[in-house]
């Protein structure tokens, strides 16, 4: 399992010269799960920063077949074409084993596409849907979604005299996806790509549908070097803020566990939309985030006992 000389091998299906942000980690993601894909596979995509860096008419950064979804629908547009597969394959017009993947980012996942989202898995179709979460609407300019964290200052939960930005926890959409019974469901992070190719490897051998939301940093919307990218996933990963684990059959199962779990203010204060929570005044605020983040951990952990870490 994941081994990185033989995915090096591999022929590139995201080819370099698309127009993705300078540290973005989105086509770190997408590069890594095409690389964890032995079969051919079909991706959909739902509008957001994937499609519109990737697919400037009249160009395009794929290397495999590639349909551009409405914002709100690439769950259904893929589970569609999966079942066309399973229906040519029935027929004996088809023998090849291919795989499917619906790419979203958070807005076209945690909101817009949620309902989408859901059919698709509560109807059972073999497919792998992955949201890329870099924590707002990004590509339209920085306005909050279900996925933005409590306090980051966004353009329409912006941080000022009257607010101090997002006052709402983000929407667990893991546990949300757990919720549906499906086989597989993971959380997965910029800045552990053994983490990330296990899971996509895992997610591609078991039949039915799959869900791995992977958090990805953005510069643009976070504020931050973008040279910074993978040590913002990773800092992510050691406060546990955004805890890597996965869920088979029902089953939690840590597979990271920090040797020392640090304080998320070394996350927070990596980053130019969490710059207000540090002014006098806000302590209460960084101690309610802390708080959540705890109680998060702890609840997790609970669910994962026996299940240990890689």
């Amino acid at each position: 399992m994941a081994n990185l000389k033989e995915m090096a091998k591999q022929e590139e299906r995201l080819t370099g010269g698309h127009r993705a942000c300078a540290g973005c980690g989105i086509p770190i993601i997408v590069r890594q799960v095409m690389h964890s894909i032995k079969d051919p596979v079909v991706v959909g995509c739902a509008t957001g920063c994937l499609e519109v860096v990737t697919t400037i008419y009249p160009y395009t950064a794929w290397n495999v077949p590639f349909l551009h979804c409405a914002f709100e629908n690439a769950a259904a547009t893929v589970s569609g074409v999966e079942s066309a597969y399973r229906a040519l394959k029935k027929k004996g017009k088809l023998s090849e084993e291919i795989k499917f993947v619906a790419f979203g980012g958070d807005g076209g996942t945690y909101d817009i596409g949620f309902q989408s989202l859901s059919g698709a898995m509560e109807r059972g179709h073999d497919m792998l849907y992955i949201c890329y979460n870099n924590e707002a609407y990004m590509n339209t300019g920085v306005q909050r979604s279900g996925a933005t964290p409590f306090g980051a200052n966004t353009t329409t939960a912006p941080a000022g005299k009257v607010k101090q930005g997002k006052e709402q926890f983000r929407k667990d959409l893991t546990a949300c996806m757990v919720a549906h019974n499906i086989p597989y469901v993971a959380q997965a992070a910029v800045g552990n790509w053994m983490d990330l190719t296990r899971k996509i490897e895992k997610a591609m051998a078991i039949k039915g549908p799959k869900y791995i939301g992977v958090l990805q940093p953005c510069q643009l919307g976070w504020g931050y070097p973008m040279e910074d990218t993978v040590m913002l996933g990773q800092v992510a990963i050691e406060t546990c803020i955004w805890p890597l684990y996965e869920v088979e059959n029902g089953v939690y199962k840590l597979t990271y566990k920090p040797k020392e779990k640090k304080p998320v203010t070394e996350w927070l204060k990596l980053q130019g939309r969490f710059r207000h929570l540090f002014k006098p005044g806000n302590e209460k605020l960084l101690e309610e985030i802390q708080a959540n983040v705890d109680k998060n951990w702890n609840e997790l952990l609970k669910k994962c006992e026996g299940g240990e870490a890689h």
